[in-house]
């Protein structure tokens, strides 16, 4: 019997829907960044949730801040529950490598987990084209699973995706081949009620002020 055929990530975040949030409700290293971000953002500023899945936490948190915020994500399945718990951002259904973003620019985006289910060609890309989404200044926080491992098939939850990573020094590289300077990064690690211990990484990262003509 062959193996058996991964999911897309639409299909899968489809089925999982709000058991994915409950199993990753305890984050401290992701809830101290959003808290770090939040504090740091002015109201109105404008944030892109890059693979918003539910809006929890990050759409949610932000908006109580008072941003603009926006979520997209591939999963219809979430973004019907995002909508209902955070009424009070946008959310749209698009992958990040076909989004088109408004004029005007964001002063954060947020990545958690999201970029984790696409080839390192298309890491680099999609790296470079969040840096030129953010407006000079603006912050970018991503969370993921290091590793030195790309397509590989893996069981999530009861379901079998295909992921693809960089180690911490590869994530901190891709960062900066984007154009942006690395603020912080490191590792955590999270013990889940069930399943395998996962180890996470974070990257704050900025993109420069842009210099002065002269």
């Amino acid at each position: 019997m062959g193996e058996r055929v991964p999911d897309t990530a639409a299909e899968a975040f489809d089925a999982l829907g709000a058991e994915y949030e409950r199993a990753f409700a305890e984050l401290p290293a992701r809830d101290e960044a959003l808290a770090w971000l939040a504090d740091r953002l002015p109201a109105g500023a404008r944030v892109l949730d890059v693979g918003c899945g539910t809006g929890r936490p990050a759409a949610a948190v932000l908006d109580a801040a008072g941003c603009e915020v926006t979520g997209i994500d591939v999963s219809a399945g979430m973004l019907a529950l995002a909508r209902a718990r955070v009424p009070g951002a946008r959310f749209e259904q698009v992958d990040v490598r076909e989004f088109e973003p408004p004029a005007g620019g964001y002063d954060a985006v947020v990545a958690l987990f999201s970029l984790l289910q696409m080839g390192r060609s298309d890491l680099g890309t999609v790296l470079e084209r969040i840096a030129g989404w953010l407006v000079p200044g603006g912050h970018f926080v991503l969370m993921t699973v290091p590793g030195d491992f790309e397509d590989l098939h893996v069981d999530f939850m009861g379901r079998r995706i295909v992921v693809t990573s960089w180690t911490e020094e590869g994530w901190v590289r891709g960062l900066r081949d984007a154009g942006l300077d690395v603020v912080r990064s490191g590792t955590s690690v999270h013990v889940p009620s069930e399943g395998m211990t996962e180890e996470h990484l974070l990257c704050v990262a900025r993109r420069p002020a842009e210099l002065s003509a002269g």
